[in-house]
């Protein structure tokens, strides 16, 4: 946040609900405050559960109606999608913002191959909610990501693997307030 980050998301596949719950309300404290919204990956009702401010869902996590409904109308609900086909679907089903991709190759998502820039310049054209690109992006490619037409991206390993987190953030949102201007 020191950094300049607009938001977080909490996503520990590790541990169990009770103790994720516990952790989400820790950084609550933090990002409250400084008016960071947190998002929980996966796990609707730990974001229940912890008053977090959203909650992001795969591919495999199942529909939105049920999540809305826990969840309640003011709570963000976002979607990964990895393909044109399911960013048409996840703005026609109602989520809040999309993560389009992985763009480029990440070990986060062994799973899937690169969706590409191609995806990237398919959402800045096609969808109308808003979309943020994911996977493999650090400063080197960031311009490029931009440039396709992302105006938001989502940093894990540029920022968490870094010896110096705040300054890695501070400059990827140096890069991405200058395409935003």
């Amino acid at each position: 946040m020191a950094g300049g980050a607009d938001a977080l998301q909490l996503r520990d596949k590790d541990l169990d609900d009770r103790a994720l719950v516990e952790a989400a309300r820790a950084l609550l404290e933090v990002t409250r405050p400084a008016g960071v919204p947190l998002i929980i990956n996966d796990r609707p009702q730990v974001a229940r559960d912890a008053g977090a401010d959203g909650v992001h869902l795969g591919q495999e996590d199942g529909p939105l109606a049920p999540v809305r409904k826990l969840l309640g109308p003011s709570v963000l609900i976002g979607r990964s999608t990895h393909t044109p086909e399911q960013g048409a679907a996840a703005q026609a089903e109602g989520f809040d913002y999309i993560g389009v991709g992985p763009v480029f190759a990440t070990p986060t998502k062994p799973d899937y191959p690169p969706a590409g820039l191609s995806y990237v310049r398919w959402a800045s054209e096609n969808l109308t909610v808003p979309f943020v690109a994911i996977g493999g992006i650090d400063r080197s490619n960031v311009s490029r990501v931009l440039e396709a037409g992302a105006r938001a991206v989502a940093v894990v390993r540029a920022v968490m693997g870094s010896d110096h987190p705040r300054e890695s953030a501070a400059k990827i949102k140096e890069v991405v307030h200058g395409y935003r201007s």
